[in-house]
């Protein structure tokens, strides 16, 4: 499959991929097949440049800076909060190994033209929040997906425990539940902090794979039986598709209607060497 040809507006513009890391349920399974790869390679098909947190960039000068894999989180092992110099050596330990994590992952924000946050509610995440704040402090687009969030194995361990009379076993089913908090959100709703934070046209329930599967070959994953149980009302993949061809508009809750949206500000790099806005002197003292 061939790029799409014109109209163009995405090509060679840069995406970043922001979402949780940390507390998924397996680093080295969201690194292989995580909806990263998928996303990266549907818009790699318009010319983007898709700046992955898995697969980071070489830094000219700087061999393997900032890189993570799976093993990354172990570093943790080491935190301490003892108050004596070596709980505190222990603790910058950490801070200065996941430096150059943090670094390169916001420098990537900053040179990107808008980002796509993944942003489950059941799943723990500090990065993916800095890093939208960053990109939305830039007036820069963030394309915020928020699945529904549902949790079919607990409802059926509730019945299991109820059919059998187990009430010692469901009373600490509820105390689990409280500690943890296992909290389902199954219109996705994003947090109210974000909808301000993020503007209403730009959230997704979901990301419509189906719509691309046969075309991309994609493995089937668990993301693929949750969208498939739950079809996405406003799907990301579609949406991104028709951004090539036209910038999308924005609800103005003044006029009570759509209008204009000058978040989205694509570079046109490529038009040869027309002169842009230029300095024409120095200030100099008399």
């Amino acid at each position: 499959m061939g790029r799409m040809e014109k109209p163009n507006l995405l090509r060679n513009t840069r995406v970043y991929l922001s979402g949780p890391m940390d507390f998924v349920a397996s680093r080295e399974a969201e690194k292989k097949f995580g909806w990263r790869n998928r996303v990266s390679e549907f818009l790699q098909e318009f010319g983007v440049t898709v700046f992955d947190p898995w697969f980071k960039p070489e830094i000219q000068g700087v061999k393997e800076y900032g890189r993570e894999d799976e093993t990354t989180a172990k570093v943790r092992a080491q935190w301490s909060f003892d108050p004596s110099e070596k709980g505190a050596s222990a603790r910058a330990g950490c801070a200065d190994h996941f430096w150059p994590a943090l670094h390169m992952d916001l420098r990537m924000v900053d040179t990107s033209d808008f980002i796509v946050a993944y942003v489950p509610t059941n799943v723990y995440s500090v990065g993916t929040p800095h890093e939208i704040i960053l990109c939305r402090s830039e007036r820069k687009p963030v394309l915020f997906v928020s699945p529904p969030v549902k949790f079919p194995a607990l409802a059926r361990l509730q019945d299991h425990l109820a059919k059998k009379g187990d009430s010692e076993g469901s009373r600490m089913l509820k105390d689990l539940e409280v500690q943890i908090p296992i909290k389902e959100n199954p219109d996705g709703s994003p947090s109210l902090w974000y909808m301000p934070l993020i503007g209403g046209e730009h959230f997704f329930d979901g990301f419509g794979f189906a719509l691309y599967r046969d075309r991309f070959k994609w493995q089937r994953v668990d993301i693929d039986d949750r969208e498939d149980a739950e079809p996405p009302q406003k799907p990301l993949l579609p949406f991104l598709e028709s951004l090539n061809q036209k910038l999308p508009l924005k609800w103005d809750r003044y006029q009570k209607k759509f209008g204009p949206n000058d978040d989205w500000l694509l570079w046109k790099l490529d038009q040869g060497t027309a002169a842009g806005a230029q300095l024409e002197g120095v200030n100099q003292r008399e």
